[in-house]
């Protein structure tokens, strides 16, 4: 018997639920480890660029946040993830907030520049604004051992720096022209994007390295704090978090490429003994 008029057909029909309001989005990006080109696992603009542009899309993010744990590493690398960032911040209208681990020093720091607001943990290393170059000079090594060094080259700068052979003044004079250059370019960096916020101090750009407090004092950062219970305060308690970070490469994973990770592990603790995080 078909239902009457005022009748409502009850079998077979689904009971129309309350939608779930899901909660404001904050993409996360790890950015952990020493900055170079190549090698794989080390930050780079070209590893980096897919995850930085799906953080940056996806999901309609209130806000980008960076983890960053870096001692530094190439001046270049560090400029150009930089600039992807602010470059895709301003395009899409998305504030981009860096929270500090246990360092970043040196292009750690360049990379934290790239937020609009820096929060570190009081224990943070903030800082190293400087250039740094380090060699060894093995010319007396391979004289004791009766080794002859032959270079030949077209270009009297050709073989700067040799390490098999001593030392110029010449080379090192020139070596620090161009570490000015690259400083100037960094200290550039960090009075654009800080602004009025920096401290008048001398010493602000000298390659000195500060922990917390002292180095929102400096205005390095902006205040302490933690990445999550920050986010909740500005979006509440409902945000949700997407992270994005680097894949091991696959071959890494079943043990390939042993003899590469460990050098790779040499060098991060390298990087770190400077700041005593070894």
């Amino acid at each position: 018997m078909a239902p009457g008029a005022g009748e409502t057909r009850s079998q077979g029909m689904i009971p129309r639920l309350p939608l779930l309001k899901k909660g404001p989005v904050v993409s996360v990006l790890r950015l952990q480890g020493v900055i170079a080109s190549g090698s794989p696992g080390r930050l780079n603009d070209a590893t980096l660029a897919p995850l930085i542009e799906k953080a940056f899309r996806r999901g309609k993010p209130k806000a980008v946040a960076l983890l960053l744990n870096s001692p530094g590493g190439s001046p270049v690398q560090s400029s150009l993830i930089a600039a992807r960032i602010r470059r895709l911040s301003e395009e899409k209208g998305v504030p981009v907030v860096a929270f500090v681990e246990d360092v970043a020093a040196s292009g750690g720091y360049w990379l934290a520049t790239a937020a609009d607001e820096i929060y570190a943990d009081p224990n943070s290393i903030v800082g190293s604004i400087g250039v740094i170059s380090a060699g060894f000079g093995l010319n007396k090594f391979i004289s004791r051992y009766g080794i002859e060094r032959r270079v030949y080259t077209a270009g009297e700068s050709k073989s700067m720096l040799d390490p098999f052979r001593p030392e110029q003044e010449e080379d090192v004079a020139r070596l620090k022209e161009l570490q000015g250059q690259i400083h100037d370019a960094f200290k550039a960096q960090v009075r654009a994007r800080r602004g009025t916020r920096l401290a008048e101090d001398p010493r602000l750009f000298t390659g000195e390295i500060w922990v917390g407090e002292r180095a929102r004092e400096m205005g390095l950062i902006d205040q302490l704090g933690h990445m999550v219970p920050v986010m909740r305060a500005r979006f509440g308690e409902n945000v949700r978090f997407v992270a994005y970070k680097q894949r091991r490469p696959f071959l890494s994973r079943f043990g390939a490429g042993l003899a590469e990770s460990a050098l790779a592990g040499i060098e991060d603790r390298a990087h770190h003994a400077r700041f005593d995080l070894s």
